[in-house]
């Protein structure tokens, strides 16, 4: 049974016989993988719950390699892309770089540059993907703040003191404390440069609540 955290290669390729060479090789490295003729083929698969990347090749029936990474990008869907083409140009692979790709292979291309690729590719996602589930706790912390503690934290983190804070809200100094206390609590913060490093996160710094 594969692990639901196992990485997954996703290899969009009209060429079986591609298709299935990649995949022999991503076997011999334990790597696990799933192929596919077109994109749309690609777009109706179950998304992947662990690290992934996209072996893409530029040619393809239908929507074209850099016109679907386009689509995915303006879709929000963040997986990194390897592109592998039989007909590259220098104007081509700019575009597809600039665009986000990890690389741009030209058929026929090294096994190990390939796998290189994809090594990067799989740490990329893994990096995206921490930085997600990091972003989701700390939403999470903020949410379980109550509307009065929230407004302290916007003030406090404004670099406001806490005789300031009690005057602008109309609430004494040592309520204010007690509210400090409870954001720093619940938001896990140890210090206020901390507390400031979250809010900017979170887009508070900018007014966003």
């Amino acid at each position: 049974m594969m692990n639901a955290d196992a990485p997954t290669v996703f290899v969009v390729d009209d060429d079986a016989s591609v298709c299935a060479s990649i995949q022999g090789l991503l076997k011999s490295v334990n790597l696990r993988s799933e192929s596919f003729g077109t994109a749309e083929e690609f777009l109706r698969s179950k998304p992947p719950e662990g690290p992934s990347c996209l072996v893409l090749d530029v040619n393809l029936p239908g929507i074209n390699g850099l016109d679907f990474q386009r689509q995915l990008a303006d879709a929000g869907i963040q997986i990194p892309i390897i592109f592998v083409t039989g007909h590259g140009d220098i104007p081509m692979t700019v575009k597809a770089m600039k665009s986000g790709a990890v690389e741009f292979l030209t058929k026929p291309f090294e096994d190990q540059d390939l796998l290189n690729a994809i090594h990067q590719a799989l740490d990329r996602d893994r990096v995206w993907r921490r930085q997600q589930s990091n972003f989701a706790a700390l939403r999470k912390c903020y949410e379980a703040l109550s509307e009065r503690e929230r407004e302290v934290m916007g003030l406090v983190v404004s670099g406001m003191l806490n005789k300031q804070i009690a005057f602008d809200l109309g609430i004494s100094e040592i309520t204010v404390k007690i509210h400090r206390g409870q954001v720093m609590r619940k938001m896990r913060a140890e210090s206020l440069a901390e507390l400031v490093r979250m809010a900017s996160k979170l887009e508070l710094l900018r007014g966003k609540k």
